[in-house]
């Protein structure tokens, strides 16, 4: 007996309702992003392993799905075999692989694989800019709405391939594009209805600034780590986490103020120069918070809120000025719905130096979650024809044909039932297609050139001509 049919764990089929639903946010995205000045490309969708390995850290290696070279590389080579080293690694766990194994693994793994599936967007986008760096012209703005694959360990809301939709801009250093960016969120979340989103925003240099003025500057990434934990663990499992990892206790009397940082945004950023007084660098990151949160508060916007957040410390291997993080509507448990930051040496991986850049990303499949919690999805979206003409033979749905021909050509979706089979059938399928409205035609109707218009919802009928019958499906 034939095995039942699969998909791969971490991957997901779509109705066509879920795909209307999806298309609609990628359609409303993208119209924004190109809106705002940002033009699309797209990469292909495996790379050069070497484009993708040793970009994202130990860990991001090992989420990354290598391609088997493909064709009749097996049959053009000698037989392939494992190296000495390795022939123990079937019955030995991945913990106890010695060092010396693990570079073996590797250099096989390249022979027999030499491309990858991409893990993310802003890699392949790097890899763009500097092949392409002369046909560009900067500054870039680019969006790109893609899937990405990653071998990472299904759970709920967790993928192994996933779309994102991400627009940066690489090569200048206004923060402008920074307060414009802030604004392409809010544009975004107002389109959708998804009113009350906050886009949270930090520094780098805030996060740096601070760990030099209590004297933990090495230990910048424990700092802020425990101090992101600050909603989960309180002030006093925070203070505590801190210490574990070696920061003295008078280094964080000196940070007290930031466990109860409250107020307006201005009045944050008064609490922060005070703070960082001493430290070079993070005053010049409360002097670019201080113009973008200005700036965008003075142009205002529509319905998203803008927080400033010293605990956001996303990204800190690479961002170097502004970080974001967006937060859905309080009324919804759901992670962040979107992020992004400042990275000033975004191509310098492949050997472009100072190439300054900014970008966000929008978490799609969490936008969908939240919308569709909400019930912020017009019903337009799913709504399949809005007209089923009913067969009843050949003549009748020739006649029925010039009708749908003309109906199509001013944008309405109709559609003739294909078989000329029992009435009931024909609305029973209707039905289940939720199609709200029924055409007849027969005899009387092909020679008074009308048309028998049911609505399937509320059972009333009535005879219209086709002018008539325009009007009430448009």
């Amino acid at each position: 007996m034939a095995s039942k049919p699969s998909i791969p764990k971490g991957t997901r089929d779509f109705s066509p309702a879920e795909v209307a639903k999806r298309q609609y946010i990628i359609q409303i995205i993208k119209s924004n992003f190109e809106k705002f000045g940002f033009q699309p490309i797209e990469t292909p969708s495996f790379e050069n392993s070497d484009t993708l390995m040793g970009k994202y850290g130990e860990e991001g290696d090992r989420l990354i799905f290598k391609i088997l070279n493909s064709g009749n590389f097996f049959y053009n080579k000698s037989k392939i075999e494992l190296p000495d080293s390795l022939t123990e690694l079937q019955t030995n766990s991945a913990e106890n692989i010695a060092i010396e194994q693990r570079v073996e693994l590797n250099k096989f793994t390249n022979r027999i694989s030499e491309k990858a599936l991409r893990y993310d967007l802003t890699v392949p986008f790097a890899r763009y800019v500097v092949q392409h760096q002369n046909e560009i012209e900067f500054p870039f703005k680019r969006y790109q709405i893609q899937p990405v694959w990653r071998a990472d360990n299904p759970q709920k809301g967790r993928f192994r391939e996933f779309f994102q939709c991400d627009a940066d801009v690489v090569g200048s250093k206004s923060l402008w594009q920074e307060v414009e960016l802030v604004q392409l969120y809010d544009s975004v979340f107002t389109a959708l209805g998804l009113q009350g989103a906050t886009v949270k925003i930090n520094n780098r240099k805030i996060l740096s600034g601070i760990a030099e003025v209590i004297g933990a500057s090495d230990k910048l990434i424990d700092f802020t780590v425990a101090l992101d934990k600050l909603d989960k663990i309180g002030e006093d499992g925070v203070k505590k986490e801190m210490i574990e990892k070696g920061i003295s206790e008078e280094a964080i009397v000196k940070v007290q103020p930031l466990f109860n940082f409250t107020g307006t945004t201005s009045e944050k950023i008064e609490k922060l120069s005070v703070l960082l007084s001493s430290s070079e660098e993070g005053m010049k990151g409360v002097e670019e918070l201080r113009f973008i949160c200005d700036n965008v508060l003075n142009l205002g916007l529509s319905t998203a809120n803008l927080d400033l957040d010293v605990t956001l410390a996303r990204g800190l291997n690479y961002y170097t000025g502004a970080i974001f993080e967006v937060a859905a509507p309080k009324t919804v448990a759901m992670g962040s719905i979107g992020g992004g930051g400042r990275y000033d040496d975004l191509t310098g991986i492949f050997g472009l130096k100072n190439m300054s850049g900014v970008g966000i990303s929008f978490g799609l499949d969490r936008i969908y979650l939240v919308i569709e919690e909400l019930g912020l999805f017009p019903e337009a979206v799913t709504s399949t024809s809005k007209a089923l003409f009913v067969n009843y033979g050949e003549k009748e749905a020739f006649y029925s044909m010039k009708a749908i021909k003309e109906l199509r050509a001013v944008g309405i979706k109709v559609e003739l039932y294909p078989d000329n089979a029992k009435v009931g059938k024909q609305f029973q399928h209707a039905d289940k297609r939720f199609i709200p409205y029924a055409v007849i035609v027969g005899e009387e109707e092909m020679n008074n050139n009308q048309y028998s218009l049911k609505n399937l919802v509320s059972g009333e009928q009535k005879k219209v001509s086709f002018d008539e019958l325009k009007i009430i499906l448009k």
